[in-house]
């Protein structure tokens, strides 16, 4: 199918997989991710072969990634993460890093970027995917919500860091170190520029454009995104780096400079990522993904599961171990189970590993089927403990129609 007709088709499968959720949500709550993937599994050419992706669609599956990472950079709140909670957050990440290095370099026997890899995409928590489950079962306020946000933001900043200082510069981190030190002092310096009062006619123009074609806000917003993925590329970075860096940068200046509209604008930046952008990443990375390479030969569909308990070892385990002493036996273990769902840093990190030949096809498609059993079994069950813990749910469960992302 030529380029325009698969673009046609991807968003045919954006529109038809929230009705497909919706649907089935009724009975079993399935993340709309899910739902994304799969269908670009079929209509890619492992299985009915009509979609078929040129450098115009990968330009928009990028940008969907970097819209999905910065809405997640956004989503944090370092008003409320912080103290005993975030350090146990941090140290939780430590040792999920060391123990998942250590468990690769064993099972890789030695092959060091391999390593980096596999343990690196083990460490992470899609923050993203889990939010709006949170959100939609009101277990996003209280004192459960807090903690999910700080052990989720670190899961997912740390990789991030990691990917930068392990996995890029070609194999030189103490380059890559160096550098990721000179765009934090960056970031830095334009955090404290954020956090400067803003003049009256900043709010003005936003307050005046807001229901207007200017749209000044929504465009702000993108200098800022396309700004931080530019500095991130100057540097050498990983792109996703500059994506996060720019989602808290965009929440400090808006609720700053309008906080009565913060939430509006969020909505609009929102529609245009998960209304376009996102579904795209999702349903591209499903046409790429190698299904052959995971059922031809029986050891990388050997790995599925293995990689699916390592999530929840590697990852799930120190936030167990490390979770604040208040937290009941159930949310603990719900706790555990949130953290350990990964996948849109898993499908970055792998995409890495295959460009960098430290990953075989059939590795890759293990790790990412993981990551997509992960997102669609960890959080169900995490609901369930929650529900019959039944602590702290400010809103009644009600189905999950889907997530837009993480």
């Amino acid at each position: 199918m030529s380029q325009p007709g698969t673009l046609i088709l991807i968003m045919a499968i954006a529109v038809l997989a929230p009705l497909l959720s919706y649907a089935l949500g009724r009975r079993l709550p399935v993340p709309l991710v899910i739902f994304e993937i799969v269908l670009g599994i079929v209509i890619g050419p492992d299985v009915l072969g009509i979609a078929h992706h040129d450098a115009t669609i990968d330009t928009l599956s990028d940008l969907g990634l970097s819209m999905l990472i910065f809405l997640a950079g956004y989503e944090i709140e370092f008003a409320t993460v912080r103290g005993d909670t975030l350090r146990r957050s941090v140290r939780a990440w430590l040792a999920a890093l060391a123990l998942g290095l250590g468990t690769a370099f064993a099972l890789s026997g030695g092959a060091v970027t391999k390593s980096f890899v596999i343990g690196t995409a083990l460490t992470s928590t899609a923050l993203g995917t889990v939010l709006p489950i949170l959100r939609d079962s009101g277990d996003l306020k209280g004192r459960f919500g807090t903690v999910m946000m700080a052990f989720g933001a670190v899961g997912e900043f740390g990789p991030i860091i990691a990917m930068t200082v392990l996995l890029s510069g070609s194999g030189h981190p103490g380059r890559s170190t160096a550098l990721l030190a000179a765009f934090a002092a960056v970031t830095a310096a334009a955090v404290c520029w954020a956090l400067r009062p803003r003049r009256p006619w900043f709010a003005d123009v936003i307050a005046r454009t807001l229901h207007s074609s200017a749209q000044f806000a929504v465009r702000f917003v993108m200098l800022l995104l396309a700004a931080m993925l530019g500095l991130s590329h100057a540097f050498g970075l990983d792109t996703l780096l500059g994506a996060f860096a720019a989602g808290l940068l965009t929440r400090l200046v808006l609720q700053g400079a309008a906080p009565e509209s913060s939430e509006l604008i969020l909505g609009r930046i929102e529609a245009m990522g998960f209304g376009f952008l996102v579904p795209v990443f999702f349903i591209v990375t499903g046409i790429d993904f190698d299904l052959k390479a995971l059922l031809d030969g029986g050891r990388a569909l050997l790995l599925l599961p293995v990689f699916l308990l390592l999530f929840l070892v590697v990852r799930g385990l120190p936030v167990y171990v490390l979770a604040p002493r208040d937290l009941a036996r159930a949310d603990r273990t719900a706790l555990t189970l949130y953290s350990s769902t990964a996948l849109p840093l898993v499908v970055a990190i792998t995409t890495i590993g295959l460009d960098e030949k430290a990953l075989t096809a059939g590795e890759a498609a293990a790790l990412v089927g993981a990551g997509m059993v992960s997102v669609l079994v960890f959080p169900l069950l995490a609901l369930r403990l929650r529900a019959r813990s039944g602590s702290e749910v400010t809103a009644p469960p009600r189905p999950v129609s889907g997530t837009e992302s993480w």
